[in-house]
Order: C-alpha cells, then structure tokens, then sequence
C-alpha cells in the first residue's frame, strides 16, 4: 500500500470506542497513512488541540472545529464524524472556503435500518407482535378472524416521506412485493426519483393514496415537525407508518394520538427524548410498535465505519475524492439538525 505524505490523522471518536469502530486490519491501513495520534476520552481542549489536531490532515471524530481551530490547523484536509450526522460543532463556510472536506458514515446504517424498516412495516400490515400479544393474554383469534384488519404488502400503495441513503436502501427489499411506490423529497429532481423506479409525488399524495409511508427523512430547520395533526388525518383509515430517520421530522404527540384513535398504526425506532422517560404515554399505546434507536446498531454495521473512513481517506491522502462516506454539501449542511449520539 502507498504511503502518503500525511503528518498526522487526530482520531477522536467519542463517544464511539476506537476498538468498535476500527479492527485490527483497518488501524494498521489507517497507520499506513501517517502518524494515528489517538485521543480516548473527555473532550478535546485547546492545549490538546494545539498539541495533537492541529498538525493533523485528517481528523476523525466529532470534536469542536470554530474558524479559531480551523485556522490553526493549516495541513487539514478531512474530518470524518464517526456517529452519522453533520452537527453544528464545525465552521463549515470556512472549511468550503478552504477545501476541507467534511464527511460523515451515515451511509453504512442504510442497510441494517432498512431490513429493520421492512420488518416493521410487514409487522405492521400483519399484525404480528399484536397477535402475539394476544395469544400471551389468551384472547387471541384463530384463522380468517385474526386478520380482519390485517392487508398484505404485495401489490399494495407504498409511499417514502424523503428518499435519500436509507430510502434507497429499502427500495429494493420492497421489489419482490411488486408495489406501486410514490415518493416526496423536495430535495431531489423528479427525474432522479423515478430513475429509482418510484412515482415523484407530492406530499399530500403521498399521505392520501399509501397504506404504508416510510418516513425517512432526515431532520432540518425546513422540516421540524412538518408531519402533525393535519397530515395524519389526511391518511388512510387503518395505514401504517414507519418512522426510522428522526423523531424531530413528526409531531410525536399527534402520531401517537391518531394511533390511540385507531386512524392510523406506527412503528418508530426513534424518539423525541432517549432514553424514553418509563411513565411516557407512548408505551401504552394502542396500534405502535416501539423499538428502542436499535435498527442501525449492528456490530456489522459499527465495524463498517472503520472500513468507509480508512476507504476514503487513502483517496483523500492520494488525491481524489472519496466516495463511500457522506460529504457535507455547502447548499444543505447548515439546515441539518441531527442530535449527537448517546451512550446511555
């Protein structure tokens, strides 16, 4: 493998774990392109910075990068946020201005969150874990009874609120069911939603013609909350939604009262607060399936972080442009508004 000429890479993956993210092989390819100067734990202060980052051509992490930082760090090339979200904490204007790329992994949970999703939405359609729960109490129904508000995926009106990595990622686990799939994102192109094979549609469209809506759309100040009371109403009696981008994109409280209504049923991964305070409403309400931010967190998945960061920057250190990670976009990045991962 070639070396570069990399001074330093300043790995700080807090709150992620060194060993989690990276294998054995993957740090010594990291290694292979300059002096890894590994940072543990508690946050980065100034005197750190000084000392380790700010000799640095690629810094892996989520640490703090205001215009003072960033100009001191004259060899700087890349920074990889390891947890999967462009946060505020980087002067992003500067980093454009100075061709720094700034790159995150959220393409390495696609896959994971997707089989998750359909298998929240077959759940959904099927009345699998409500039967179950049924059986448990000893009121359950037998044959045609069991389904009377059950319906099948196959052929059926299927609709995705955002159609970026992870809608994508999902697409194809749905072929198999020959769906008629219609899609909003007011992010892309019409003609680049259907060469997805999916009908550009509106979002009203959308809600009013899908039994099933994937809500994959990612959290921005366009968008906080743009799925309230109004929308659900305007959906199917008895449609189902999954939601497993970001609670932020939903108004919480009106999803679980139109489930408590029995107008719609939901599955979500994500929550407004997590870990969801025990004496919130949510878990005791009818027509939801809860699962706990769990849907992208594989050990497969967190391994596949090293291997998208270590593929990238051996383009970065010789020259070109990495294509596996997520690049922030100047036109976008400012509008994201995803919370930093939690241990808890």
């Amino acid at each position: 493998m070639p070396h570069s000429t990399s001074k330093c890479i300043f790995l700080a993956p807090a709150p992620r774990i060194v060993s989690d993210i990276f294998d054995e092989h993957d740090l010594l390819r990291l290694r292979a392109l300059g002096d890894v100067v590994i940072h543990g734990c508690g946050p980065v202060t100034d005197e750190i910075f000084e000392e380790n980052a700010a000799r640095a051509e690629i810094i892996i992490g989520q640490i703090d990068l205001p215009e003072p930082r960033l100009k001191r760090a004259t060899s700087l090339k890349a920074v990889f946020n390891v947890e999967g979200n462009f946060l505020p904490n980087i002067d992003y204007a500067y980093c454009f201005r100075h061709g720094i790329r700034v790159l995150n992994i959220s393409p390495v949970f696609a896959e994971p969150v997707a089989e998750a999703a359909l298998g929240m939405a077959i759940d959904l359609a099927r009345g699998i874990t409500r039967s179950d729960r049924h059986f448990r109490l000893g009121t359950e129904q037998y044959g045609l009874a069991a389904n009377t508000e059950a319906f099948s995926l196959f052929r059926q009106a299927i609709g995705f609120i955002g159609l970026g990595d992870l809608g994508r990622a999902i697409l194809p686990l749905l072929r198999p069911f020959g769906c008629r799939v219609r899609a909003y994102d007011p992010w892309l192109p019409a003609e680049y939603i259907q060469s997805l094979r999916c009908e550009a549609a509106s979002l009203d469209e959308v809600l009013h013609c899908s039994r099933l809506v994937f809500v994959v759309a990612g959290a921005t100040s366009q968008n906080h909350g743009f799925l309230g009371a109004k929308q659900f109403s305007s959906m199917q009696p008895g449609a189902a939604l999954v939601l497993v981008s970001r609670a932020a994109v939903v108004d919480f409280e009106a999803m679980l009262d139109f489930a408590k209504k029995g107008h719609i049923r939901v599955a979500t991964d994500v929550f407004p607060e997590e870990p969801l305070p025990p004496s919130h409403w949510a878990r005791h309400t009818d027509n939801v399936i809860l699962s706990s931010h769990q849907a992208g967190a594989m050990e497969t998945a967190i391994k596949g972080i090293g291997k998208l960061v270590v593929a990238d920057a051996e383009l970065i250190a010789r020259g070109l442009p990495p294509i596996l990670c997520k690049v922030a976009q100047p036109e976008t990045v400012a509008l994201f508004r995803s919370k930093p991962i939690s241990k808890t």
